[in-house]
């Protein structure tokens, strides 16, 4: 074999060798697992970074072995584009795994509820207390979150109660707004939808309907019967007389005993003294709540007691309404109580 034949053949099996290790160098890292932790990695994108950032910072934690060839693969995939956040980033993944995480923006997401019957202060309490939520001094205070939301005076019912998806980082002003637009939308939708004839000259008073109906409701089935007593009430001029109402215009002052002298006791809430509704929203009311405020059930009944199981018995007549009184209320069981285990939990 002469000498150039074997230059050649020395060339060619030197390419084939520096080929192979580029292959296995890249094969093992984009392939091979990266160095995690049993239980994943949680990590933090922060808004302006990019890939290259997040791979160096990776190698220098021992999660990366060789950024070079992440970085090629991401380009070629046309994935070197990521988003902000927080990842979490399972054991057991590759660095194409990672990269399509990133690309892809999936970030890890949290969730908020809100129940049907908070007060707004509850439902701030609620947001302030989430995990990975930023606190604002506009989400300070009911005060504060109400002006940063353009509602001027008591916010009270103003946002929906429902589940809330959030990233880390996101603010309390966001979550705020996102269920202040969401109660908006909600109440806007079923006022379209009313019927005729209803006592409200505007959503607004609809929605303090909707929020006494709530209050009042143990039972599903009884929203819209419960929004008919008071309709009709409202029609006849007759007094509301809810005691919901009244504790909820008692504010801190209240301590679970709801006395003859509350009811008696002079406040813009207090539907036993004053006429009509009360001035704004007692609670967040849900789009059931709202709906049976805006068809009330036709019927004659005035009056209605709690039976103790959570439903009620409703009456046409005062004298009606009095015997149910003295039935339901004032021979009481032992184990009497005025809503179900599941609604008093939900308050």
């Amino acid at each position: 074999m002469n000498s150039w034949l074997r230059g050649f053949l020395l060339l060619f099996f030197l390419a084939v060798a520096g080929a192979a290790a580029t292959f296995w160098s890249a094969q093992h890292a984009l392939v091979k697992p990266l160095s995690l932790p049993l239980n994943g990695l949680r990590m933090d994108v922060e808004p302006g970074s990019n890939l290259s950032r997040v791979l160096t910072r990776l190698q220098e934690q021992g999660v990366v072995r060789s950024p070079l060839w992440v970085r090629v693969y991401a380009r070629v995939k046309e994935q070197g584009s990521i988003h902000p956040g927080e990842y979490m980033i399972p054991a057991g993944s590759n660095a194409m795994d990672l990269v399509a995480r990133l690309h892809r923006g999936d970030v890890t997401r949290y969730r908020v509820t809100l129940v049907e019957g908070w007060t707004f202060q509850q439902a701030l309490a609620q947001i302030r207390n989430a995990k990975r939520i930023k606190s604002t001094q506009d989400g300070e205070t009911v005060a504060s979150a109400a002006a940063a939301l353009g509602i001027d005076g008591n916010p009270e019912g103003r946002i929906f109660p429902d589940t809330y998806v959030y990233r880390s980082g996101s603010s309390d002003l966001d979550l705020l707004r996102q269920a202040h637009e969401r109660m908006e939308n909600v109440l806007a939708e079923e006022w379209q939808q009313r019927a005729e004839g209803l006592p409200y000259n505007n959503p607004y008073e609809a929605l303090i309907m909707a929020s006494i109906v709530e209050k009042e409701t143990g039972v599903p089935w009884e929203r819209d019967e419960i929004a008919g007593v008071f309709v009709r009430r409202l029609g006849k001029g007759m007094r509301l007389q809810t005691d919901p109402t009244v504790i909820y215009g008692l504010g801190d002052s209240y301590d679970g005993n709801l006395r003859r002298s509350h009811l008696r006791a002079a406040t813009p809430y207090n539907t036993y003294v004053i006429s009509g509704m009360p001035p704004t929203p007692i609670a967040l009311p849900g789009r059931e709540a709202i709906r049976a405020a805006m068809h009330p059930k036709a019927g004659e009944s005035l009056y209605f007691v709690a039976k103790g199981d959570g439903s009620h018995h409703f009456s046409a007549t005062l004298s009606e309404h009095n015997r149910a009184v003295q039935e339901f209320q004032l021979k009481r069981r032992s184990d009497y109580r005025s809503a179900p285990v599941e609604a008093k939990n939900r308050e």
